[in-house]
């Protein structure tokens, strides 16, 4: 049974099925063929899949990061960067990576962040003379940092399933993020040092607190989310509602860029999304359902710790999996299917399910970079005149950075854990 499930999810995968479809017919048509189950047991599985207070912070962050993109909070954010990296070599790129790390604290998208910060960057650094491959490399490997800073999408996706805190994944996911952030600026200087790409003039100090009184407005979002969070103010359910409605008064009162027309369209895309992302959870559901009714989470573990008893090795195993999962399954899917099936393995290893949570949002996002899929790489190739191929070739430092990153936080875990 469980044979024929993967060979029917993975055959309507490749005939083009969204991943959501893939998975509700795979399970549905497996119990029909081998059990006399009933089908009213799916819509049940899957009613009890989003049967979670947890995941209504889902719909809230997506609004909240929608409504700050809407109001073009992504070129503030690229001209606050700009005081402080964007006169040393290979400035704009450096500029493009701190940008994307200061969006991805208020989308908590990859996407978003590498549709919002490449918009800006890449024409701007086009116009001094970086090549527009390498340009669309930088803001695509950045752009990962959406799912990394805190609060993340997919954190909170995994928190509900793996029922950890949603607010311990957020503090834990700080540190590493600015440590890829670093190491993503270590490429970028090498890149702009090996091609002679230039830093700009600073910029004067009367312009520079002109910027930074303008952008802290958009900054104290995450701010109030994270802070709210570990003062105990609110949970982060609740802080992802004070997020929407600081985004509103902002919009309307400070930047008054905001119009109730474009919180419509922000509120028509967040319930597209969300309803695609809830769909995908109650299908997965009804699919961890079955492999967990055949015994495989139990199984695979028996199988890893029968290969090796050391917990460094089970996660080299461990990320090579998700590292090729990740080049065709959306992070979103991949943390819902993956989570339930290791978690055994995590448990009988005795491995932190806070750092292991964080370093598997961190590993499926490489995905996001990684050809033949690579969403991130497909949007900033869009905004460039340069071939898919050509941008692929200038991603490859960023993977081996991201590859080497991953295997240092398995030998040093407590980069990944605050509680570990």
């Amino acid at each position: 049974m469980v044979i024929t499930l993967f060979a029917l999810f993975f055959v309507l995968i490749f005939l083009g099925v969204p991943i959501a479809f893939s998975l509700a017919a795979a399970s549905a048509l497996s119990l029909i063929l081998f059990t006399d189950t009933p089908m009213l047991l799916v819509v049940q599985r899957m009613y009890s899949g989003l049967d979670v207070f947890a995941l209504m912070a889902i719909p809230l962050f997506l609004f909240a990061g929608y409504l700050m993109s809407e109001v073009k909070i992504s070129a503030r954010l690229v001209a606050l960067a700009s005081i402080f990296l964007g006169r040393y070599r290979g400035g704009l790129s450096l500029v493009a990576t701190g940008s994307s790390a200061i969006f991805g604290a208020i989308s908590g998208s990859a996407n978003a962040t590498t549709a919002a910060i490449g918009s800006v960057m890449i024409p701007e650094m086009s116009k001094r003379g970086y090549d527009q491959a390498d340009s669309a490399a930088v803001v695509a490997s950045s752009g990962i940092l959406g799912l990394v800073v805190p609060p993340s999408i997919t954190m909170v996706l995994y928190g509900v399933v793996a029922s950890v805190s949603i607010g311990d994944l957020f503090l834990s996911g700080i540190l590493p993020a600015i440590i890829i952030s670093a190491g993503l600026m270590g490429v970028n200087y090498y890149t702009a040092y090996r091609k002679g790409y230039q830093g700009g003039a600073p910029v004067p100090r009367k312009d520079a607190i002109a910027i930074a009184r303008d952008s802290l407005v958009a900054l104290a979002m995450p701010l109030i989310i994270l802070g709210g969070i570990y003062s105990g103010a609110f949970t982060p359910t609740e802080s992802a509602a004070v997020a929407c409605a600081y985004g509103l008064l902002t919009g309307f009162f400070w930047y008054r860029n905001l119009t109730l027309k474009s919180v419509f369209q922000v509120s028509k895309k967040t319930v597209e999304v969300t309803v695609a992302i809830l769909f995908l959870i109650g299908a997965s559901n009804v699919f961890t359902y079955i492999l967990t009714a055949e015994n495989v989470p139990m199984r695979l573990a028996a199988y890893l710790i029968g290969v090796s008893e050391s917990p460094v090795i089970i996660l080299l195993m461990i990320l090579a999996m998700l590292l090729v999962l990740g080049t065709f399954l959306d992070n979103v899917a991949a943390v819902i299917l993956i989570t339930p099936t290791l978690m055994p393995v995590v448990q009988a290893l005795g491995i932190d399910p806070i750092f292991f949570g964080v370093f598997i949002v961190i590993a499926i996002a490489v995905g996001q970079i990684t050809p033949p899929v690579g969403l991130n790489l497909f949007i900033a190739t869009n905004l460039t005149d340069r071939r898919f191929e050509e941008v692929c070739r200038s991603i490859v430092p960023y993977l081996l950075l991201y590859t080497t990153l991953l295997v240092l936080f398995i030998f040093f875990p407590g980069l990944l854990s605050v509680f570990g």
